[in-house]
């Protein structure tokens, strides 16, 4: 390999193919970590004294999340933030035990509080229970687990007093979803893929997305780089949704010509921008059942729980 593009003194280990760089592990480290540290400046995600929720799955996205906030934050110790990991606990047997094991034992690797919470102690019901349940229903797994898995997360939050939920999306899982939204016509979601974060919730809690800038690759050779351990297994019930075919539309196209996705996401980060500067502010509801904020008379979760 090449000598590293940036520091131009020591041989590099990574090519980064859509800009050409070739990027010693000093300067490719650096690279993820002050990338992150930047879109949360220019997007304001995170402010003095914020306590941050991280939620943790256990995969190689949200624990190298965890622990670039945690380097973040440990270089500036006057700014008051304080970080914890929040993790939720499917009950999909033979898959979450592993990475419930893995987050925790590096959340006392890095000193970090952990917060575990359950579909089963929150809406008394596991995926594994749900997949059978719904089978007379046309609903998807990821559409139940998305629904209830936003709600535990911000429950889970709520608990150990943060006041910002950061999750571990990543330049990949935002061009996924513009699509998702694209093609369900979805118009109003499109316009919440903008990255500035908004208050949501009755306590005003704001959610963050600090790796919304960095590709899927990057962070997880940012992961192999820092000893990350992470759960490699992928959900038993992933391959019902489209998500799946279009991550692998978007390597495909990334290959055959390097900088595609970043093209595409500057543009997404364009057109949701426009939408969301347009979009009307509806009054606040909240769900006749369980009181929480809903755009309808009945949220989410409640429908999905009265569906199953």
């Amino acid at each position: 390999m090449p000598c590293c593009t940036k520091c131009r003194k020591a041989e590099s280990l990574y090519y980064r193919a859509h800009s050409g760089e070739y990027l010693c592990k000093k300067c490719f480290l650096c690279s993820i970590e002050s990338k992150a540290a930047k879109t949360i400046s220019k997007y304001s995600m995170i402010e003095y004294g914020d306590k941050v929720a991280v939620a943790v799955s256990g995969g190689k996205d949200s624990l190298s999340l965890l622990y670039v906030l945690k380097l973040l934050f440990d270089q500036h110790p006057n700014n008051g933030n304080e970080i914890v990991a929040i993790t939720i606990d499917e009950g999909i047997k033979g898959y979450r035990d592993e990475s419930l094991q893995i987050v925790k034992d590096f959340c006392e690797h890095l000193r970090i509080e952990s917060k575990v919470l359950s579909y089963q102690s929150l809406f008394g019901i596991d995926m594994d229970q749900a997949m059978i349940q719904r089978s007379s229903q046309k609903i998807s797994s990821c559409s139940m687990c998305g629904t209830f898995r936003r709600r535990a997360i911000d429950i889970a939050a709520e608990t150990v007093g943060a006041n910002i939920v950061a999750t571990a999306h990543n330049m990949d899982d935002q061009l996924q979803t513009f699509m998702i939204n694209l093609f369900a016509g979805d118009v109003e979601r499109i316009g919440w893929i903008y990255p500035e974060p908004v208050q949501y919730t009755q306590n005003g809690m704001k959610k963050v997305k600090p790796f919304v800038e960095i590709s899927e690759y990057d962070i997880a050779f940012y992961a192999l780089q820092r000893d990350i351990p992470f759960q490699s297994e992928e959900c038993p019930y992933m391959n019902e949704s489209i998500r799946t075919d279009l991550r692998e539309f978007f390597n495909r196209l990334e290959r055959d010509h390097p900088g595609i996705k970043y093209n595409a996401f500057r543009s997404m980060t364009k057109v949701s921008k426009v939408l969301r500067g347009g979009m009307s502010s509806s009054e606040t509801k909240n769900c006749s059942r369980c009181g929480r904020v809903s755009t309808g008379d009945i949220c989410s979760v409640c429908k999905t729980i009265s569906i199953l």
